[in-house]
């Protein structure tokens, strides 16, 4: 799994950003790489260790075409472990998708090596914030216990709602860990450079106000199998 690690001294916060964890939303693993960049260029006057992990789901994206599941034909973003993981996804599954398969939840939550990985990378860097990228309903949202970013560049806040299995539900809902989910306008095509650069100020600018020394990241509670 390609990572970057973009570290500073005496950091107020630590920020996890993730990309491509649906396969085919190629976009998302655009803006994470951009943001490595605008993230090093300033790391000398940042206060935030970074942490990214640009597409985390490289199976998904590199097949041809891509995927929005993982090798093992997986939602990756319905594999977190929320409560009633088993019968909740399952109901999901059966009645609100009626069985499609790029939303198929798994056999059991964390049953695949990416979810896995990211909850063990939760776990060891234990974030104040998540940063998680999708595409393509253009709009921004969010979950967790501190004020939500009205804006981030041309989208602004419109909360889709709770999905079980999601990264939003076990980060933000369980775990008292804010989730913002970028959700780009399309999958296909990266944002100009003047948008990615506008959604990366304004996402500053809302953690300068919101994502404070005094909060205090949760480890995620344990596996709900």
């Amino acid at each position: 799994m390609y990572t970057r690690d973009v570290p500073v001294e005496n950091a107020r916060r630590r920020v996890l950003v993730v990309g491509a964890m649906h396969g085919d939303e190629l976009s998302s693993a655009s803006v994470a790489l951009h943001w490595i960049k605008l993230s090093q260029a300033a790391q000398k006057q940042s206060q935030t260790h970074w942490l990214f992990i640009p597409a985390l789901n490289p199976d998904g994206l590199l097949s041809r075409p891509s995927s929005r599941v993982n090798a093992n034909g997986v939602d990756l973003n319905r594999n977190f472990p929320t409560p009633d993981w088993e019968k909740e996804t399952a109901e999901y599954w059966d009645k609100r998708v009626r069985k499609d398969p790029r939303r198929w939840p798994g056999k059991t939550s964390l049953s695949e090596p990416e979810s896995q990985y990211l909850y063990d990378e939760i776990r060891r860097f234990q974030p104040h914030l998540i940063v998680s990228i999708h595409a393509p309903y253009g709009v921004l949202d969010f979950d967790g216990p501190v004020r939500a970013p009205d804006r981030l560049g041309h989208l602004h806040l419109n909360q889709v709602g709770i999905f079980p299995g999601s990264l939003g539900n076990f980060g933000g809902v369980q775990n008292g860990m804010p989730v913002v989910t970028v959700e780009l306008p399309n999958a296909l095509k990266t944002p100009t450079d003047v948008e990615i650069k506008r959604m990366w100020s304004d996402l500053q600018n809302w953690m300068e106000g919101t994502i404070t020394p005094t909060v205090t990241a949760r480890a995620p509670s344990p596996t709900v199998r």
